[in-house]
């Protein structure tokens, strides 16, 4: 009986410790959930503050255990050494994303929801983590890109305000440039494009390489302005009676003098393509759906803006109405900013369950 008290008593210690741990790793994480409400990054955060505390207690409730010092003395020696290797053998990739994390929300060059094109890679931002990019990318799949390929690659982001986008053809000499570079100033204009002008970009051996631009305003349809841009190259050259062929290919044929160019289709037919759905709405739903979060995390640093100076207002009063006054208004915007809080919460759940 008395051997059974004494080995009860002897692991007393560790009982204390597996409570502590519990009750501290439980206590953290509802003060980091409070505290994460609306914030961006807070889930990596929390993740690696939770890992440490039970890593810590891990380690403490071992060595909480009843054993002879010189055991204990090497089964710490031996954790020490295991941690080392292991922090020695990741920091370096772990550390660097981190810090590239940490620089690319410093600089701010782009947030969710805006385009981005980095080496063969090209969509639209979902999410931005500590140590990872997450974009969508034209085939609706979902690219995760670590931050330190962003820190340490060039990283061209489209304007929100509008981009020059462009299309390409090559054509013969036999026909006057002036008549070409007309029809595709035509084309850019049917498109919906902006200050639309014509680039010569080589005059090759058999052929010149034609390049027209305009301004895209709402970048959301660069996908579908693109391909609509070409169709409407397509459209001017042929109604302006130019041929889009390579000259081997017209002096090859033997076809006498047959003109390579479609018939017109009916107008009913051409409106149905033209009013088709943008394709970037299935695209890029998730990104735009980030975009959205995005939009009511400023709305909620706004609401945070306007407490505040209720706050100051309210310090300020002197009489005992306009504090009242002040305080129904306090009130107020604190449930604007609860319900605001609940309604980022379900929607951040919503965007991180959709893969």
């Amino acid at each position: 009986m008395n051997t059974l008290l004494e080995t009860i008593l002897g692991f007393q210690g560790t009982f204390f410790t597996i409570l502590f741990t519990i009750a501290t790793y439980y206590a953290v994480k509802w003060v980091l959930e409070k505290s994460s409400k609306g914030k961006t990054d807070w889930g990596i955060v929390k993740s690696i503050i939770l890992f440490a505390i039970v890593l810590t207690g891990a380690v403490a409730i071992l060595l909480s255990l009843p054993m002879d010092p010189g055991t204990k003395s090497n089964i710490s020696s031996l954790i020490g050494i295991v941690i080392s290797a292991v922090f020695a053998l990741s920091s370096a990739t772990f550390m660097g994303n981190g810090m590239a994390g940490i620089m690319l929300r410093t600089i701010n060059s782009f947030k969710p929801g805006d385009f981005i094109h980095t080496g063969d890679l090209f969509g639209r931002v979902t999410e931005r983590g500590l140590f990872h990019t997450e974009i969508q990318t034209e085939n609706r799949d979902l690219t995760t890109i670590p931050n330190l390929f962003l820190t340490t690659n060039p990283v061209k982001v489209i304007r929100t305000s509008g981009t020059f986008i462009s299309g390409i053809c090559s054509l013969g000499y036999d026909v006057n440039r002036v008549k070409i570079e007309k029809a595709l100033i035509e084309a850019t204009e049917r498109t919906g494009l902006k200050d639309g002008f014509v680039r010569i970009t080589d005059l090759g051996d058999f052929s010149v390489v034609y390049k027209t631009y305009g301004l895209l305003e709402d970048i959301k349809t660069i996908i579908s302005a693109e391909s609509k841009l070409n169709a409407m190259i397509l459209d001017c050259l042929h109604e302006a009676g130019i041929e889009i062929v390579s000259p081997n290919f017209m002096n090859q044929r033997q076809v006498g003098d047959t003109i390579f160019i479609p018939k017109k289709v009916r107008k009913s037919e051409q409106k149905e393509v033209d009013d088709a759905d943008a394709p970037e709405n299935v695209i890029f739903d998730k990104a735009e759906e980030a975009e959205s979060l995005e939009k009511r995390k400023e709305k909620l640093t706004e609401v945070d803006e306007k407490i505040k100076s209720i706050h100051e207002e309210l310090k300020a009063a002197e009489t005992e109405e306009d504090k009242e006054e002040i305080k129904k208004r306090l009130g107020k915007w604190t449930a604007i900013k609860d319900k605001m809080l609940e309604k980022i919460d379900a929607k951040q759940d919503e965007i991180s369950s959709k893969k």
